[in-house]
């Protein structure tokens, strides 16, 4: 990598970004010298200082003497999988359970510790959050082997394989609709549903009254049956003792397969408005899978605000989606445009470890970006790359497990709220159409790649992808991000910089955020930070993170990490 310099040039910072400290305006001169002076510690790649004099034209990236180890725990970096979008290895436009693996390498080579597959069960629909049956492969994706063989080789490579279990609601297409519709059909006027009769229609939630919009009548019947999400989605009876039988079933099916965990869609929708009842669903399959698997895994979607996750952490179970952090309006993604400002970043950590651990002492955070149901970080972002890539950075420095959803490391981008357009074919290549997949039928056409394919992304080292592996590589190098328990350099936080001290067993680290445009200056002593030495960074484009005597200095939009 060539050494750039550290203020290669100012931009104007958009309107309401500060340029920087008082200090940051009295120390740049004094910190420009310093460089000249050939006083650097490291570069963006550079994750360690070594004993040994670093030269000032010695390419770092090809150091090695750092070792990667990464604990056996449940704190992981995931990367979220829609399968049919992702790589096809038969040919026929469908991206497959064969191509996932097939592609091991490139998520290992990244970074990743965890795979996270949407729904893989058969379902008639191209999303397949319908399922017609909970203990089968659909085939368009593979089957059951394919599926066993894909969880060996990642648990080979230590990545966990977790998967989308849609427990809410089942395809109107299920044996288990099909047939309580056949028996309802079959009641005389005014006859009452009878389980001994006829199970499965017990199954659902059925009312000869329409008891809201969510209600749709049963054909050639006077019943109707509750589909909170459509009409081809009707609701599963989770109180029904029969009905978490044959969940328990599927649960054992996949954890036998290789599946070492779970993530849990529409949590909030098990009973409508019911916290109770849906916290006690997910700590009985919960707890139901821990016997299978003590080191089972468990992620929930909660769509809702900070409050509302704190309430589901009381269900015991690891991890919820941290939706306050997530989506365009979201805090990760507003502090990367400068509409939201460091300290409160700050603040919001420290809040989320106060009130989720207070429900859970053993709550692992699940903060994303963007998912399958959202616009593109870069659509949020305007296709600012440099936008773009902090955003990747803070999210890859908070703490808990990560999740990454597939293209994100790229900058692919969406269009409009329809749900296809926010899965489209994952852009492996500009000049290899091999594994590329079809987009989801009723895609729009040319939405495109603001900045390139994998391909092309891995040959520039100043890429979004090349900016994510250093993220990732630094975060498996220092355990403290994930799993440190957080505090607040109170003296070093203000709109455009902030400083948290993760402390984890008897090690401890300090998170230096410069969201601003513009280069800063830390003064380490001021924070209680003078011991500290540079232990990794991250900033946009190779520029360097320098310390001298006691004084950080930072370019705009960049992360440092002492030790």
């Amino acid at each position: 990598m060539k050494k750039q310099a550290l203020f290669p040039g100012i931009r104007k910072p958009e309107s309401g970004r500060s340029t920087g400290s008082g200090l940051a305006r009295l120390l740049p001169i004094f910190c420009i010298v310093l460089l000249l002076a050939g006083c650097g510690y490291g570069t963006a790649d550079m994750a360690e200082r070594t004993e040994e004099t670093v030269s000032q034209g010695e390419d770092v990236t090809k150091r090695t003497e750092w070792e990667i180890v990464i604990p056996d725990d449940n704190y992981r970096n995931y990367y979220e999988i829609f399968v049919s979008s992702f790589y096809d290895s038969d040919g026929d436009g469908t991206g497959d359970l064969n191509g996932v693996a097939q592609k091991l390498d490139y998520i290992q080579d990244m970074g990743f510790t965890g795979i996270w597959l949407m729904p893989v069960m058969p379902s008639p629909t191209y999303h397949k959050y319908d399922v017609t049956d909970y203990c089968a492969v659909d085939e368009r994706y593979g089957t059951t082997e394919d599926f066993r063989r894909l969880a060996e080789d990642c648990r080979e490579r230590n990545i966990r394989l977790i998967i989308d279990m849609p427990i809410n609601h089942t395809s109107s297409e299920h044996p288990w609709f099909q047939a309580a519709c056949e028996y309802l059909a079959g009641l005389a006027a005014g006859e009452e549903i009878t389980g001994e009769t006829c199970p499965y229609a017990e199954y659902y939630h059925f009312s000869r009254e329409q008891e809201n919009e969510n209600y749709y009548p049963v054909t050639g019947t006077e019943w109707y049956y509750e589909g909170v999400f459509w009409s081809g989605m009707p609701d599963l009876n989770l109180k029904n003792e029969a009905v978490r039988g044959e969940l328990e079933k599927a649960a054992s099916f996949w954890i036998e397969l290789g599946a070492e965990g779970f993530r849990m869609d529409a949590v909030m929708h098990y009973e409508e408005n019911d916290t109770a009842f849906n916290t006690e669903v997910l700590r009985w399959l919960y707890d139901y899978c821990l016997q299978q698997n003590p080191d089972f895994y468990m992620v929930s979607e909660v769509w809702a605000g900070e409050k509302t996750i704190a309430d589901y952490y009381g269900s015991g179970t690891p991890s919820l989606f941290n939706f306050d952090l997530a989506d365009a309006e979201g805090k990760l993604i507003k502090a990367a445009r400068g509409k939201y400002s460091a300290e409160s970043l700050a603040d919001a950590m420290l809040l989320y470890q106060e009130d989720f651990s207070a429900q859970n002492s053993g709550w692992i955070d699940a903060p994303f970006l963007t998912n399958h149901d959202m616009g593109r970080t870069a659509n949020a972002l305007i296709s600012d790359e440099n936008d773009v890539k902090m955003a990747g950075g803070l999210l890859l420095t908070m703490g808990g497990s990560p999740f990454v959803y597939y293209g994100e490391e790229i900058g692919m981008r969406s269009k409009g709220t329809k749900d296809e357009n926010k899965r489209l074919s994952m852009y492996w290549s500009d000049t290899d159409e091999m594994g590329q997949t079809l987009d989801p039928p009723g895609a729009d056409e040319g939405i495109g790649s603001a900045f390139g394919s994998v391909e092309e992304q891995l040959l520039d080292e100043t890429s979004i992808l090349n900016y994510y592996r250093r993220a990732l590589r630094l975060r498996n190098e220092n355990p403290e991000i994930a799993r440190g328990t957080a505090e607040k350099v109170e003296a070093l936080c203000n709109e455009q910089q902030a400083v948290i001290l993760k402390t984890w067993e008897d090690s401890s680290i300090a998170i230096v955020y410069n969201i601003s445009d513009e280069e800063a200056e830390i003064d380490l002593k001021e924070g209680g930070l003078e011991e500290r030495e540079i232990r990794g960074n991250l900033t946009l484009n190779g520029e360097e993170i320098v310390r001298m005597q006691d004084v950080l200095c930072m370019p705009g939009q960049s992360v440092c990490i002492l030790k």
